[in-house]
């Protein structure tokens, strides 16, 4: 028996096949599919041509569902039923989807079969890897699984995707997410910007308010993800594609293994039991920077009627200024009624207000004058490099990093950025670490 939802995409099929999007054209392929031109088929193509006045060829099932809204179209298969007949579907149209707009110079993807290019796999391993049959969340078997799991003493939770769908995520990440551009005000994760660009920009204030949220990457749903794909451009096909290639939903065994004092835990696992963006993905930061475009957007229109700077590195959100003690609960205030409403959620207990006096840290660096890395820790790495000089590097590597050289040629660069002194002194002592006889 014929639906008022199947007859609704059989029509919204026919009308994207139909030679052109003018009214005879919808009702003459309206009618090949029912087998005969039915009068209300006009009245039916009147209200889609009044909805789109161009052919909504990239969102099918847009059209679809708009049509099944209609009443006509209830009553249609209402009066049907009634004399005990059906509106029948003689034949059924498929049309390949197309890309109508690209707001920014990301590739052409009119299809799924566009997408398999790019992403240089078969039809069937596309399939697999968006996750059509939940393989991930329900196989028992961890060989079925696309990603590995493990729970961090900080509460986190590590989603890593295998090898394959990770070198999947890379490729998306460098050819369809680096053309869509992040809000100004986003600094983690961002090509050009960095922590040390974050923190410049509430260096030397009276007041600087560091706010946390709480599971940054969990807190993006699947459905936000696909919004922007679909905001790029991409057809629905290719959005939904992507959106399961690019998001997750925790196996239920994992969810069991969270610790047991995890903060927020009802909350947190009910996100990571739908779809979410994992963290550990090659494509997540990028994607919850895109996707909290809009929260950047009406912190910094909220930060500028406070007049205070804002800035956001990840999950960090940074504002500072001129702020009296009222004034400071009533940015908190509205920070986290707005964070809300972008359905995320400030980790209260992370919440930081610094005055001049206090130690003003961001990201790792105090900025009471200018960004610099804490002084504990830049005495802890030259005592490291100097014991490493005379013992090798082997004897202080105590955490056991598998390139401790380059770990520590990175350790270096980060305390000696925008600091020349400690720099030159580092760069000498891990050269006489890496000349040593033990080394």
């Amino acid at each position: 028996m014929t639906t008022v939802g199947s007859l609704a995409v059989a029509l919204a099929d026919a009308f994207l096949a139909a030679d052109r999007w003018l009214r005879g054209d919808l009702v003459a392929s309206g009618g090949r599919v029912l087998g005969v031109r039915r009068r209300w088929l006009w009245p039916v193509a009147d209200a889609a041509l009044a909805a789109y006045p161009r052919a909504p060829r990239d969102r099918p099932r847009e059209l679809a569902a708009f049509l099944a809204n209609l009443a006509l179209l209830a009553e249609v298969v209402g009066a049907a039923r009634q004399r005990g007949h059906t509106v029948a579907v003689r034949a059924r149209p498929v049309t390949p989807t197309r890309t109508v707009r690209r707001p920014w110079s990301t590739p052409v993807l009119d299809d799924l079969a566009d997408l398999a290019r790019l992403l240089d796999v078969t039809p069937d391993q596309l399939d697999w890897y968006a996750d059509r049959r939940a393989m991930n969340r329900r196989a028992d078997d961890q060989r079925l699984h696309h990603y590995r799991y493990r729970w961090t003493v900080a509460g986190r939770l590590i989603e890593a995707p295998k090898p394959r769908l990770c070198a999947l995520h890379r490729r998306l990440l460098a050819e369809v997410l680096g053309p869509l551009p992040v809000h100004p005000a986003a600094h983690g994760f961002v090509p050009g910007r960095s922590a040390h660009t974050f923190a410049a920009a509430h260096a030397g204030r009276a007041v600087v308010v560091r706010i946390d949220l709480a599971a940054f990457f969990g807190s993006v749903p699947a459905r936000r993800v696909y919004g922007l794909f679909r905001t790029a451009g991409y057809p629905e096909p290719v959005a939904h594609t992507l959106t399961a290639i690019c998001t997750t939903r925790t196996p239920a065994a994992v969810l069991r293994a969270a610790p047991v004092d995890l903060p927020d835990r009802v909350w947190r696992l009910a996100a990571l039991r739908g779809g979410h963006l994992p963290q550990g993905a090659p494509t997540s930061p990028a994607l919850a920077n895109l996707c909290a475009f809009r929260l950047d957007r009406r912190l910094t229109g909220l930060a500028a009627a406070f007049d205070v700077d804002y800035q956001r590195y990840a999950d960090d959100l940074a504002f500072s200024g001129e702020l009296p003690p009222r004034r400071v609960a009533d940015l908190l205030a509205a920070v986290t009624e707005v964070v809300r409403d972008e359905g995320f959620r400030v980790h209260t207990r992370k919440t930081r207000v610094r005055g001049r006096a206090d130690r003003q840290l961001l990201a790792g660096l105090v900025v009471n004058e200018r960004p610099a890395v804490p002084r504990v820790e830049y005495d802890r790495l030259r005592a490291i490099l100097h014991n490493a000089a005379r013992t090798g590097l082997a004897a202080q590597n105590h955490a056991g990093h598998p390139a401790f050289a380059e770990h520590l040629a990175g350790r270096v660069a980060w305390v000696g950025h925008t600091h020349p002194g400690r720099a030159a002194k580092l760069a000498a002592l891990l050269a006489a670490a890496l000349a040593s006889p033990q080394t």
